[in-house]
């Protein structure tokens, strides 16, 4: 993906539109913002980097999770064929299917459910990305990546991360780079942490 496709989704997607109304004055600085369940908005410089590690080419079918209040999710629309995003708090999923509408986002659906889990009934993805931290992909995400795909990963504990891109090679997850370091919630869920952890 050219740095031109990637500038111009940022161009196009507000994130003053998808941040907690009280913080509107603050979405443009580059940091992250909180939104309820002690999640986050990522900011924009990371949310750069990530996104331009998958590589995308506008054919795509990825997923993503962790919707938040949907700004990655806008992007990600901006720059793939089609987008799937599992959110696992049922008010975060709805606050951005209304930010992701009012945005006009296409091509994209927010469903609620375990994320480790990833979203097996539209499998397989060319990319995949989360946006949560665990010592390790979880297995049903390494399995739901087609052959050559790419996802990328917060790897550690929550909170102390290397950001990895991997690569789905004929047998298993192949571990490309680290991207950058960062700060991320946990990845809750049956192939994650668990919530009380």
């Amino acid at each position: 993906m050219g740095d031109a496709r990637l500038l111009e989704a940022f161009r196009t997607v507000p994130r003053a539109g998808f941040v907690p109304r009280e913080l509107v004055a603050r979405a443009y600085a580059d940091e992250p913002l909180p939104i309820p369940h002690g999640q986050v908005t990522t900011q924009p410089s990371l949310v750069a980097r990530m996104v331009e590690a998958l590589g995308l080419s506008g054919e795509e079918r990825l997923l993503e999770v962790g919707t938040g209040h949907g700004f990655q999710t806008a992007l990600l629309a901006e720059l793939a064929r089609s987008v799937w995003s599992v959110e696992r708090w049922p008010d975060l999923a709805e606050t951005a299917r209304g930010n992701l509408h009012r945005h006009g986002a296409h091509d994209v659906k927010v469903a609620v459910g375990d994320g480790t889990l990833g979203l097996p009934d539209h499998a397989p993805y060319d990319a995949i990305v989360v946006s949560a931290a665990h010592p390790e992909v979880p297995e049903p995400l390494a399995d739901q990546l087609a052959p050559g795909g790419r996802l990328v990963h917060p790897v550690g504990p929550g909170g102390h991360e290397d950001v990895v891109l991997f690569e789905k090679g004929p047998h298993e997850l192949v571990r490309r780079r680290t991207i950058t370091g960062a700060h991320f919630v946990r990845l809750v869920g049956e192939q994650g942490f668990s919530p009380e952890a």
